[in-house]
């Protein structure tokens, strides 16, 4: 059901904390977030993130009958590749009419259900390093067509076009696993300071209220960016400008609570790309509330089942789980299922026990890993919505421990020690072949890379016949 609420009618964002902790600030907490003509959201919760504004090996009908996604975070880089013979071209996004179906541009190009949140971002989740870099004006984006410059500018006027549920200003971050140094960041906190003041003020004229500011929080020390912080607070925060956060580092959160109370209500969104539901958990204990989760399509490409629960069963390694790992009983389970495995080739178990997706309930492992085997979209497919399923159940689940005994027993933390017992700390890495990647799905970082496909057939004396013919396949 979607919200039916006059305070919404505008269109206006509206959270609530429903139950914190005790020691208040940093701290797991329920809440919800609700927007007018969408599904609420119940946090902490998570959304999908699309690639050229649809999740990966679904289609928007698919989204619609099996999966529970609330929201789903695009990047704009994914919409506006601009060759250089047709550089003044107008992206096509900006063109599509809205409908009755879809009352925003942003839903209506991309088909998904009324029901999900859009949050847009300039860069994707996880954004590729570019070799040009950010300047005072402008970040640079990676595109089908390759790296481009998009202005700030140019950024808010398309956020405003497209009208998404939640915006995410422009920050100067480096996309790079190093950690600047101490002037390099304060750099980073100085333009993006900029950038954010400039957004506010022109956000302001276009009296939209529809769209809700998500400000970055820097992977920098709190030091360095204080000053852009308590901006936020003392200029942002009382004129209702500022609608939540986005977090790029959940460490940051206890320096937060302590420095800057004023933004403890807001919710925050992590898009500090946690690599497990290890991370996921700590994160939710230092107080995050929406998560936008890239491994779930990483997962499903590597021909992977997801096969965690939240809290964790009381005894592990059961006949059923054991069967899914290809390591000897005793210690830790699996966080996932490889169906590319030949041990699954015959299996009639559905991917994992008790789950009630659309996968478990009509398939089995042996249908899966026949289509894996056979590179049949549909394996993905299959896989996708067991995955979103599972996402889903481990998020409810973890509302659940939150009701029972956030701010009492410490039922969470238990549960949550539990939790990283019973499971192994990382993903397996899976055996099977990816589906074929396209040009703007490759994460460049310069010279020397290796082809990602492998070629569709080859001579007999092995060399690949587009080589011989000087052709690349993307």
């Amino acid at each position: 059901m979607t919200v039916d609420n006059q305070n919404l009618e505008s269109g206006a964002m509206r959270f609530e904390v429903i139950k914190a902790a005790l020691k208040g600030g940093a701290a797991a907490r329920l809440g919800r977030l609700a927007f007018a003509r969408r599904l609420p959201i119940d946090t902490p919760n998570y959304m999908g993130v699309t690639s050229r504004g649809a999740l990966p090996h679904l289609t928007p009908d698919n989204v619609s009958k099996h999966l529970e996604t609330t929201g789903a975070y695009m990047a704009l880089e994914d919409f506006i590749e601009r060759p250089q013979q047709y550089a003044k071209r107008t992206p096509p996004i900006y063109e599509t009419p809205t409908t009755t179906k879809h009352n925003t541009r942003l839903h209506s190009f991309t088909a998904l259900p009324q029901s999900v949140t859009t949050v847009l971002s300039a860069r994707r989740l996880p954004a590729v390093a570019s070799p040009m870099g950010n300047t005072n004006a402008s970040v640079s984006v990676f595109t089908s067509t390759g790296f481009q410059v998009l202005t700030t500018k140019e950024y808010l006027s398309a956020v405003k076009t497209l009208t998404p549920d939640i915006a995410i200003p422009p920050a100067d971050l480096t996309h790079s696993p190093i950690t600047p140094n101490s002037k390099r960041a304060l750099r980073m906190a100085e333009r993006t300071d900029e950038w954010v003041v400039d957004w506010f003020s022109e956000l302001s004229d276009s009296n939209n209220p529809r769209i809700s500011t998500f400000a970055p929080v820097l992977p920098v020390s709190y030091s360095i960016q204080w000053e852009y912080i308590s901006r936020l607070a003392e200029d942002y925060l009382p004129t209702s400008q500022l609608s939540g956060l986005a977090i790029y580092d959940a460490d940051l959160l206890p320096d937060l609570a302590e420095h800057c109370a004023a933004l403890v209500p807001l919710p925050r969104l992590s898009l500090a790309d946690p690599p497990t539901p290890h991370h996921i958990l700590r994160q939710i204990t230092l107080g995050i509330d929406l998560f936008a989760l890239p491994f779930i399509n990483t997962i499903s490409d590597a021909g992977l089942a997801l096969s965690f629960t939240f809290p964790p069963p009381t005894t592990t390694n059961t006949s059923s789980v054991s069967e899914s790992s290809s390591s000897c009983t005793g210690g830790p389970s699996p966080l996932a299922i490889d169906l590319s495995l030949p041990a699954h080739a015959t299996s009639l178990l559905p991917l994992t026990p008790n789950c009630t997706c659309y996968a478990c309930t009509s398939h089995h492992r042996a249908y899966i890993h026949h289509l894996l085997s056979a590179r049949e979209m549909l394996g993905w497919t299959l896989l996708q919505i067991h995955n979103h399923a599972i996402m889903s159940a481990f998020f409810a689940g973890v509302r659940s421990m939150l009701a029972q005994g956030v701010a009492q027993e410490g039922n969470f933390d238990e549960a949550v020690r539990r939790f990283t017992l019973a499971y192994e700390p990382e993903f397996p890495e899976g055996v099977g072949q990816r589906p074929r990647a396209r040009g703007y799905q490759y994460k460049s970082v310069g010279g020397g890379e290796g082809r990602r496909n492998k070629p569709a057939w080859s001579k007999l004396d092995g060399k690949a016949q587009d080589e011989e013919d000087g052709r690349i396949e993307a």
